[in-house]
């Protein structure tokens, strides 16, 4: 027996509660550049351990996940974890806010808990414009084994990592917005960076044996473009949305805007052939399609070549969006059911208004929010707080809670907005554009309580759902709509707030929110970790040592 049971047995012999740490998986992941060519059309892409797209990351609920990163590009990187809450450590959330990057040659281990979450995810690159290369790949969580879950356990699982695709390098992508250009129209659509030839060469993806039923984690992790997922013949039973069970409607197609995840139930139960999975551009006046096949184990026959009509306008993707209903009797992470925690009687303590906008000055594109376009620092936001200098780095709230009336002229600066720790917030986002957005919200998960066409005004909330709503990540805004989120900023820390469109992001698309604990308290808040890199002003400056006890 070991030195740290035999400490443990003599705990318990005294009365001391003992507490097991939650289980540990390790990953070890180098990061390169390789040849590629999705589209046919050989390019330069970002490979994971020489994956594309990445390794997916395995886990069960409440597990600690350690990723050693290895930077073999000629680039800074960093990974974030999309839709992963990161309790009380946005130290790890590997975003430029809270990160210095992992410069190339150099390596740098991530280390967080899933912490009271069960679902589908995906994790990508959040520098530069990596993503439209590469590095993106999928996060599953379990349930653990003594939570029951809504529905029987499937013959199998698969992963459809679907996302639009452009056969131009990241490093072109990136000097056309450089330069002022848009990134304009993508070249096509990948299901998990593929898609069908149609030359007579074309293997089936997955299969699935008759009378079976099937788990397929459908994720959009493109950089632009909705699209609409749907499989020739087989219906969409949706039983799960981005951490959360949902009522269990059934479904001909999903629209899946950028950053989204659903979790659905496909049963093989029709002819023995095969048939395909589509995925195709939504809201958009071009219409690019990706293929994959799905074979039953017993099949005869290829799968025909009409494909099913993917929906038109976006009214029905809204009226898609309120069709989703939160499942209030199942338990997602935890034993409780979801339904017990009733957002719908708190008192909403302030209300947020974020408005996009876009404007071209002296022949750059820049978009914004609430007229201030965000520029990342050399120095972590997160990193200046801790280390007491965020005033030699950022101003924080530059924004308003209520956007300017017009937007003439942009602000071009770290946007930071400060949020009072435990307090129940009502954020808007308004799209007065003709392009719908579609937002992400790191740290957290927000109860989608309403989509609208028009402006917002406050006698909007007689029509918010405030008993059902799907509690999750990221949000589409439809063209000159609004969208309301209801949360609570309990878990302290500097947050993402980004649109997931790539190219609004990178040309100032976003913000971070700051929630910092009263108490200086680590019950709020991790300490800076002895791993963490340090950069910018704060490399030369004494490490502070913890701050919060």
């Amino acid at each position: 027996m070991g030195r740290g049971a035999v400490l443990a047995l003599m705990l318990c012999l005294l009365g001391v509660a003992v507490q097991a740490e939650d289980p540990y998986v390790y990953y070890t992941w180098k990061v390169t550049y390789g040849i590629i060519a999705p589209l046919g059309i050989p390019q330069q892409g970002i490979l994971i351990n020489n994956q594309f797209p990445g390794p997916e990351i395995n886990s069960t609920s409440n597990n600690n996940i350690v990723i050693n990163v290895f930077n073999y590009l000629d680039e800074p990187l960093l990974f974030t974890w999309h839709g992963i809450q990161l309790r009380k450590n946005s130290w790890q959330d590997g975003t430029p806010g809270t990160n210095c990057p992992i410069l190339p040659g150099t390596n740098y281990t991530y280390k967080f808990q899933v912490k009271d979450q069960i679902g589908s995810y995906f994790y990508y690159p959040s520098t530069a414009l990596h993503r439209a290369a590469g590095g993106f790949g999928g996060h599953r969580i379990f349930s653990r084994l003594l939570i029951p879950v809504p529905y029987p356990d499937p013959e199998d699982e698969y992963w459809v990592l679907i996302g639009d695709w452009y056969t131009k390098s990241h490093t072109v992508l990136r000097k056309f917005l450089d330069s002022g250009r848009s990134l304009g129209r993508p070249d096509g659509v990948l299901i998990n960076g593929q898609t069908t030839k149609d030359d007579g060469s074309d293997k089936p993806m997955y299969t699935m044996k008759p009378g079976a039923t099937y788990k397929l984690r459908i994720c959009n992790t493109g950089i632009k473009d909705s699209l609409n997922f749907r499989i020739q013949g087989h219906p969409l039973k949706l039983v799960e949305t981005e951490g959360s069970h949902t009522v269990q409607n059934i479904y001909d197609s999903l629209d899946v805007h950028v950053g989204q995840c659903f979790t659905v139930l496909v049963t093989a139960d029709k002819e023995p052939k095969d048939y395909y999975m589509v995925a195709s551009t939504r809201l958009t006046k071009y219409n690019l399609v990706g293929k994959a096949i799905l074979s039953y184990t017993n099949g005869k026959g290829p799968a025909s070549p009409e494909l099913p009509p993917a929906p038109v306008g976006w009214a029905w993707s809204l009226n898609q969006f309120r069709s989703f209903r939160w499942n209030l009797t199942a338990s997602a992470a935890r034993p409780n059911p979801q339904g017990s925690y009733h957002y719908g009687g708190i008192n909403i303590t302030r209300t947020i208004i974020l408005s996009n906008s876009v404007i071209r000055s002296q022949g750059k594109l820049r978009y914004a929010i609430n007229g201030v376009s965000h520029v990342d620092t050399e120095t972590p936001l997160k990193l200046a707080e801790y280390y007491g200098i965020a005033d030699k780095v950022f101003k924080y709230d530059l924004i308003s809670d209520v956007p300017p009336v017009t937007v003439d002229n942009l602000t071009l600066a770290p946007n930071v907005l400060r949020a009072t720790y435990r307090t129940f917030i009502e954020i808007i986002f308004q799209n007065p554009t003709k392009t719908i957005q579609s937002y992400n919200l790191g740290g957290y998960s927000f109860f989608a309580v309403a989509i609208e066409p028009g402006k917002w005004s406050p006698e909007k909330r007689q029509n918010y759902n405030l008993l059902d709503a799907v509690s999750r990540h990221t949000i589409q805004v439809f063209p000159k709509s609004w969208a309301a989120v209801m949360l609570t900023f309990d878990n302290c820390g500097m947050w993402n707030l980004r649109s997931e469109q790539a190219e609004n992001r990178y040309l100032g698309q976003q913000m971070y929110v700051s929630v910092q604990s009263p108490e200086n308290s680590t019950r709020d808040e991790y300490n800076l970790p002895l791993t963490q890199l340090i950069c910018g002003l704060c490399k030369n400056m004494p490490n502070p040592g913890n701050l919060y006890h």
